[in-house]
Formats: C-alpha cells, sequence, structure tokens
C-alpha cells in the first residue's frame, strides 16, 4: 500500500542563529514521523526591518547575545549535535544566501545547499555566501559554483526572492525559523514538536 505524506511548511532565512537547530534535525524527523518538509526561503531581515527589530551585535545587548550563543549550543547538545559558538553574525551576504536557497528550491538542491552552508556556518565558523566558502559548498554538491551564483544573482531569481518573502507576511510569518500546519503558526525551533502534534491531531 501506498503511504500517505503530511507535509509541513518551513519557512526560514539562511542567516537565522536558530534555524541552525532545524535545518539538522528535519531530514532525521520528517523520516521517523512520515512528514514532508516544504523548504521555503524569505527574507525575514526585510521583515524585520519593517518591526524596526533589528539583529543585535555584540557588544551592544551583550547579555542577550551571550544567551542566545548558550542556549543554541545547549539545544545542539541536547539534539546530540555540536555548535561552535559564536559565529559571524550577523551575515553581509545575507540576500545572496537566500537567493541560492530561493534558486536551490526552483532546481531541487536547497535542502543539501542549505544543510552543507549551516553546518560549515556553525560547525568552522565559515560565513554563508562568502568565497572561497560558498563555491566549495556548491562544488561538494556537484553544481558549478560560477554558473550557478551568476543564475542566483539574476533578476528572475531575485523577484522570485522577494516573491515568497511577500508570500511569508501575508501568512503573517515574523521569524524564522517558522512552521506552518493547517494554517496555524508555530514559531521556533522549540516549537517544531508541538507543530508535528497539531499535524497529527484530528481537528474538524
Amino acid at each position: 500500500y501506498q503511504i500517505i505524506m503530511k507535509e509541513i511548511e518551513f519557512w526560514f532565512s539562511i542567516g537565522s542563529t536558530y534555524t541552525y537547530l532545524s535545518v539538522h534535525r528535519l531530514k532525521e524527523i520528517g523520516k521517523n514521523n512520515n512528514i514532508n518538509f516544504i523548504w521555503n526561503p524569505f527574507s525575514v531581515r526585510n521583515i524585520m526591518i519593517e518591526m524596526e527589530n533589528i539583529p543585535f551585535t555584540p557588544p551592544t545587548k551583550k547579555n542577550k547575545s551571550e544567551y542566545m550563543w548558550r542556549d543554541i549550543e545547549r539545544r545542539a547538545m541536547l539534539y546530540g549535535f555540536k555548535a561552535k559558538v559564536p559565529v559571524t553574525y550577523p551575515l553581509k551576504e545575507f540576500d545572496l544566501a537566500n537567493q541560492l536557497a530561493v534558486l536551490g528550491k526552483e532546481e531541487g538542491w536547497i535542502e543539501e545547499y542549505v544543510s552543507l552552508t549551516y553546518k560549515r556556518w556553525f560547525e568552522y565558523n565559515l560565513e554563508p555566501a562568502i568565497e572561497p566558502n560558498l563555491s566549495e559548498i556548491l562544488e561538494m554538491i556537484g553544481l558549478n559554483a560560477q554558473k550557478i551564483i551568476e543564475k542566483a544573482k539574476e533578476k528572475k531569481i531575485i523577484e522570485r526572492y522577494n516573491e515568497q518573502t511577500k508570500l511569508a507576511k501575508k501568512k503573517k510569518i515574523f521569524g524564522s525559523p517558522t512552521f506552518i500546519v493547517k494554517d496555524e503558526l508555530f514559531w521556533g525551533d522549540d516549537r517544531l514538536e508541538d507543530a508535528i502534534k497539531w499535524l497529527n491531531m484530528d481537528i474538524k
């Protein structure tokens, strides 16, 4: 018999620190729970600026910054993997990193690209979308780095990226990662399990 896969929308921006935790967990969680996660890159930075919520950089908001890094480190340990924090933040090439994810979604390599990008960022502090790290990642997943980077900078990909961001706003998304189940929003890596429970509830 054919197993029917359930679906959860996964909205994210490369550049979000807590998204690292989700990216590292989705493959196994999807397999164990028979869930297909639909990866949707967008610009959380654009939305945050509209909300006048500007990402902090040390030494501003020092206590909050230190808490965030330690919290990510703790949660990674609880999940069974290791984050070497702090890492470079915020990203200098935020938009390019996410334009590449948009292109990857269209061409079918988004999960490999995003997973490897986060792994190298949080385990080796290699900043996303910065050379030579960017080309190395693309080549590691079997792509022609120069051609892919050129395509990611094309007008149609930028427009698609902007469309994704507009759609995220329409869905009332304000942060990354966000999971959507039956039009219900679950914001944050620590809400993923709640999203799965909601997905499995028999709600009329």
